[in-house]
């Protein structure tokens, strides 16, 4: 051990920590700083939701599939780690993508961004939305921008411009994906705060969002020169081995780190700089500290400061996959789409439905076909108490119904993810920074990033985890 080493304790082995370990080792290494850097996992591997396994020739996802191309963040973390040669574009040739409607499956309209319609005619001739709904949504364009700075939800929001039937039908199921929340409890300046500089820049929704997706087109996707081609033409990418590439890639560069697998942090105690105690009774020294575990766990750490109670407010939703492999001879139907969405009042158990093999063409075996449906969201989480084959049943009922799919599975995969959706309250980003701020006034040196905190998007969290690193080492020059 050097004695003049700063230590540096990272508490969490998913994405955000890791991101967070490997550019304090990067910067230290920049500046000539001497770190020695330890991080503590509460599992038995590192990752958190990002986790591929392979099985049959098949290649599953057991958390998030992809990431926003447009967010630079992991695209400059992946050619730091010289992965931009694995990157994966969606098949160019599955862009459609359906929305269950009345038991039937509608085709997404072209032109819809974010649940947004930026063109006119495929919208008036959608069957997803009553003439009187989209009477409503077109009041968009005259209705005046709501004034001040104030926070709303996200739900209220897309009601006030566009109206019930958009926000239920179109943009409350797109947007489950990246939040399975109730839209009505979401914070809109923390989820989609684009939407409220459009309103109020250009007085409409629907024209504030045609005219930066003409924008982009106009610099090709809006994504510098300096990004990878691949990142310039899809939206969604991944790798060709599976996300769990970056995190293999991430713990082969973190050669120097001291991992410590399988504890919880117990406590974190001022003395002498910090003690970070574990659930085993270990304690480690550290000079400065990188929380990347979710917020309830972070509240419960630094529950003496009044502020952090905050943090228990934010709820976790669990969520669960189900992936089915099936024979193409055995399913009898021919299906070109990415997919389809459900919205709640459809009364379905499943979400959602990726046709992977279709979207993704490295995840299955010529002949074959990989599925994957979704269940769970806020305020529907009595399937926690399934077991995985009562799952698999639920969702075959489900496909069998909407799609006709009644043959056997060739394999079927459950991953549940529990606690995994951090759902943002109304007012969340001011009191983010507060909490922020009170902390580092409490426990200087001590710095949250993380899903829980400030964006739930692998590129968000490596954002976040390279923010953290950066005030860390300039702290210490």
């Amino acid at each position: 051990m050097n004695k003049n080493a700063k230590r540096v304790v990272i508490l969490g082995g998913g994405i955000s920590g890791l991101s967070a370990a490997f550019y304090v080792k990067k910067l230290a290494e920049d500046r000539q700083l001497e770190v020695e850097i330890t991080l503590v996992e509460k599992s038995d591997r590192l990752g958190g939701k990002l986790q591929t396994v392979r099985q049959n020739h098949f290649m599953i996802e057991k958390g998030p599939d992809a990431f926003l191309a447009r967010k630079t963040a992991i695209l400059d973390l992946t050619m730091e780690l010289g992965l931009e040669a694995d990157l994966v574009a969606t098949n160019p040739k599955a862009k459609s993508a359906s929305i269950l409607h009345k038991g039937k499956l509608h085709t997404m309209p072209m032109g819809f961004i974010l649940g947004i319609p930026t063109k006119l005619t495929p919208f008036i001739r959608t069957g997803l939305i009553s003439p009187l709904g989209k009477a409503r949504a077109a009041l968009d364009l005259i209705i005046p921008a709501k004034q001040g700075d104030m926070d709303e939800s996200l739900g209220d929001f897309i009601k006030r411009r566009l109206g019930k039937e958009v926000l239920e039908q179109i943009t409350e199921p797109l947007l489950s994906g990246i939040y399975a929340g109730d839209t009505y409890s979401l914070s809109l300046k923390s989820t989609f705060p684009q939407f409220k500089q459009m309103e109020q820049k250009h007085g409409s929704l629907i024209i504030g969002m045609a005219k930066g997706t003409a924008k982009g087109a106009g610099r090709k996707s809006g994504a510098p020169n300096k990004l990878p081609d691949i990142a310039k033409k899809s939206m969604f990418l991944s790798y060709r081995h599976g996300l769990s590439t970056i995190v293999d890639r991430l713990k082969e560069k973190l050669d120097t780190v001291h991992f410590v697998m399988g504890q919880r942090v117990a406590e974190v105690r001022k003395e002498d700089g910090y003690q970070v105690v574990l659930d085993h009774g270990q304690i480690i020294d550290a000079d400065a500290v990188i929380c990347a575990v979710p917020a309830f766990e972070a509240a419960t750490l630094f529950s003496d400061i009044a502020s952090v109670s905050w943090l228990h407010k934010i709820n976790y939703v669990s969520v669960a996959n189900i992936s089915l492999a099936y024979k193409n001879s055995d399913l009898h139907l021919a299906y070109e789409g990415t997919g389809f969405l459900v919205p709640r009042k459809e009364g379905k158990m499943i979400t959602a439905c990726t046709w992977s093999s279709t979207k993704w063409s490295h995840t299955a075996p010529e002949g074959y076909t990989l599925l994957r449906t979704y269940i769970g969201h806020a305020g529907a989480q009595g399937w926690v108490q399934m077991t995985d084959d009562e799952l698999v049943a639920a969702a075959r009922k489900d496909l069998k119904d909407l799609m006709g799919i009644d043959a056997e599975p060739e394999l079927t995969e459950v991953s549940r993810c529990n606690q995994s959706m951090p759902q943002y309250p109304i007012g969340h980003k001011e009191q983010m920074a507060k909490v922020r701020h009170d902390l580092s006034q409490d426990f200087p040196r001590v710095f949250l990033c993380g899903a829980g905190y400030g964006g739930v998007g692998i590129p968000d969290c490596i954002a976040q985890g390279k923010e953290a690193a950066e005030q860390l080492v300039s702290g210490f020059l």
